[in-house]
């Protein structure tokens, strides 16, 4: 059996004043092609399907449409479940209409998907937070332990999280119950989720600028010691960048996000997980790397001429400048910038003073005229350099109005 993990799609994602739709309609048409090149009998979403709880029309337009092309009309099923960036009562909504086309959409931890059947598969078993899956072609079925974000009064409602109880016992238990009663050696075993999971005694994994932390309850974690030992494959959601925090043979994995969403995740390659599971066996694993989207770069010059060579020679790039300089930009420097480049997110001045001592300051007089105390503490708050002549001009332009 093949299966398809991706995650942390994001869409309706911007990166400042940037739309990235476009990417994202271009790297969602490449996800489906994978899984129709690979011939996979099952695809899996681990989480933040949308940037934010009221997404735009364009991008609910988008995933729906993704959805469907996944499941090629009910032929093959997709799991989709919510994460942290989610509504989970907005991914709930459609289910009943989007289970006719072979897609089980999950927004709460410890949901009941009702059983049902299509011409191609079925949902032979239910029970919260668990599924199994008959396929037509295969003999044996497919058990999904799933568990989407839950903040911590959702984890109260759901799992009857307590003040007493870290979120690490209560999940342990759950996952441990189902997976006794539902997870023999005769299908295969898979858990997805959204939780910020690490390995227990490892270096804590960076989340990604802009990402929203994860705290739930009285734990900021979840420890990969958790995962009962009857699960395969563990499908993960939440960190953006494509990672193994288990084993070769019980893997869990951190899919990646599709596309670089902040400059923290500059120079990343983004994938897809593909598994090849059958019972009692271990699994293999491959990632794929996603070909589209902006490079996102971040970048530092210390002269105006090779900043505007570097930006017309990679037009096709989101940018996070840095100039370092001796004085500050003046405008029609700013100008040039801009001008040669149209996917500028942030430009960083830097100003080198390496003899500066803020201790040598000395005290402001306050009997100065006020563009003398401009310039006083200008100098105060901007390691001693002084302001250059288009400040000043401007500050006496809006000294004057006053």
């Amino acid at each position: 059996m093949k299966i398809l993990h991706t995650a942390d799609w994001h869409l309706g994602k911007r990166l400042d004043r940037f739309s990235r739709l476009e990417e994202q309609v271009l790297v969602m048409d490449e996800i489906v092609r994978i899984a129709d090149e690979q011939n996979v009998d099952l695809v899996v979403i681990a989480g933040d399907l949308f940037d934010n709880f009221n997404p735009s029309v364009e991008a609910v337009e988008l995933f729906y449409k993704t959805l469907k092309r996944l499941s090629h009309n009910g032929k093959r099923p997709v799991i989709a479940i919510s994460g942290n960036h989610d509504s989970p009562n907005f991914i709930d909504a459609p289910n009943p209409l989007a289970r006719e086309c072979g897609i089980i959409l999950i927004g709460h931890p410890k949901a009941t998907v009702h059983p049902f059947e299509l011409e191609h598969f079925k949902i032979s078993k239910s029970a919260e937070g668990f599924i199994e899956l008959e396929l037509k072609n295969y003999s044996f079925p497919i058990r999904i332990l799933h568990t989407p974000y839950a903040n911590e009064i959702r984890m109260k409602e759901y799992l009857g999280e307590n003040k007493e109880s870290e979120l690490n016992h209560v999940l342990a238990e759950n996952w441990k119950k189902s997976a006794n009663e539902f997870c023999d050696e005769n299908g295969v075993n898979l858990l997805m989720t959204h939780l910020y999971m690490n390995k227990k005694g490892e270096k804590l994994l960076e989340e990604p600028d802009g990402e929203k932390p994860i705290k739930i309850g009285n734990a900021d974690l979840v420890f990969s010691d958790s995962i009962p030992p009857q699960i395969q494959y563990t499908a993960l959601g939440h960190l953006h960048r494509f990672q193994n925090i288990g084993t070769d043979k019980n893997p869990v994995i951190y899919s990646s996000s599709p596309l670089c969403y902040s400059f923290s995740e500059a120079g990343q390659t983004k994938y897809v997980s593909i598994i090849e599971a059958e019972p009692n066996q271990q699994v293999s694993f491959e990632k794929i790397a996603l070909q589209n989207g902006k490079k996102l770069v971040r970048k530092t010059f210390d002269s105006i001429e090779n900043t505007i060579d570097w930006l017309t020679e990679n037009p096709n790039s989101l940018v996070e400048l840095t100039l370092e300089s001796e004085t500050f930009l003046k405008a029609d420097e700013r100008k040039r910038i801009y001008q040669s480049h149209n996917g500028i997110v942030h430009l960083i001045p830097k100003v080198k003073n390496q003899e500066f001592n803020e201790n040598h300051l000395s005290e402001i007089n306050l009997n100065q005229d006020i563009q003398a105390l401009f310039k006083d503490y200008f100098k105060s708050k901007n390691g001693g350099q002084e302001a250059n002549e288009d400040l000043i001009n401007l500050f006496n332009e809006i000294a004057s109005e006053k």
